[in-house]
């Protein structure tokens, strides 16, 4: 049986809307609501959907980045919402996240090595300047640099480097996990690829966990062992990959697919339109989230939240059409 790294129940995320001239709270953006997933040792859990529906609020929650509104997250049985700061800072070498943006995410004032060498030093995991440095060398080559370039600025590196050492200074302290939120949208297609066969490379190298969070749904097939597809803070479709991309159950994930490209310019493809605009997350229709532009939509789905059910061999889905369909 595998091991189980990650428990994520109910996990919500809600940010107050502030209005008037005293700033009182008239509202909340529901960013993640109630999302729940487990996570399997060594395996890539891929989160897709469009953008604002709360995959890299889901990414940064569940690491405490936010403190959450609600839910629980349990990293090898341990609630994380739990902690003290002063033991949520002893589990931060276990749990890292690769950001999205890597030329914001790097500070331009600090070298290679100060930024790849700053959470050794600051958890006091390495205190000798010259193992110090020995370690991060050894880092940023199995991410692809050069030893030179522990002296260098981020200024002085393209977007595919800037990637590379932000991957080192998730790396340098031997994490089992990472969270890696859309580690590749910012970068050209040739070097998206050289990215995420080193995070796979690496994977294997040190056995470590990944959440890949990405729209690219070709790069989330390429990488991913089970993928997640969320709509307006909530997930309504999880399978192994395989099987999700051959097999899509819910109308919403058979609408992202229809509309991501293929190599092949003779396929030919039945897109399906989605109609109406994404609701404001501040305030979700009732029921299903997605009946507003569902093309199944009954009564029943204007009513009722579909329960998030396993429809066979690991495949969850929650969609009352998709009920429906398999009683009949």
């Amino acid at each position: 049986m595998q091991e189980k790294i990650l428990s994520v129940q109910d996990l919500k995320k809600h940010f107050p809307i502030k209005g008037g001239v005293i700033q009182r709270t008239v509202g909340h953006v529901k960013a993640v609501d109630g999302v729940s997933f487990d996570i399997y040792k060594g395996e890539t859990l891929g989160i897709v959907g469009e953008s604002g529906c709360g995959k890299s609020t889901t990414g940064r929650a569940i690491i405490r980045l936010f403190e959450n509104s609600g839910g629980h997250v349990y990293f090898k049985g341990e609630d994380i919402n739990k902690l003290s700061r002063k033991e949520l800072r002893a589990l931060r070498p276990k749990m890292q996240m690769i950001f999205q943006d890597p030329y914001s995410s790097l500070n331009p004032r600090m070298t290679v090595g100060q930024i790849v060498g700053e959470a050794l030093e600051d958890h006091g995991i390495i205190k000798d300047k010259k193992e110090l440095r020995k370690k991060v060398i050894k880092t940023i080559e199995d991410c692809g640099l050069a030893a030179y370039h522990i002296d260098r600025y981020p200024h002085e590196f393209s977007g595919g480097q800037r990637q590379r050492i932000g991957i080192a200074r998730a790396l340098a302290l031997d994490p089992e996990f990472i969270i890696a939120d859309e580690p590749v949208s910012a970068l050209d297609v040739s070097i998206q690829a050289q990215i995420i066969n080193l995070l796979m490379d690496l994977q294997k190298e040190r056995g470590l966990t990944y959440l890949f969070i990405s729209h690219d749904l070709s790069v989330v097939e390429h990488i991913s062992t089970r993928v997640g597809v969320m709509y307006l803070g909530s997930m309504v479709e999880l399978s192994p990959s395989k099987e999700l991309y051959k097999n899509p159950l819910h109308p919403y994930t058979k609408a992202l697919l229809s509309a991501a490209p293929v190599p092949d310019p003779t396929a030919k493809r039945d897109r399906i339109i989605l109609r109406g605009d994404i609701p404001s997350p501040s305030n979700p229709p009732p029921g299903c989230k997605f009946h507003t532009r569902c093309p199944y939509a009954m009564d029943v789905c204007q009513l009722e939240v579909p329960e998030f059910k396993d429809r066979g061999e690991g495949h969850f889905v929650a969609c009352h059409y998709v009920d429906m369909t398999i009683e009949n």
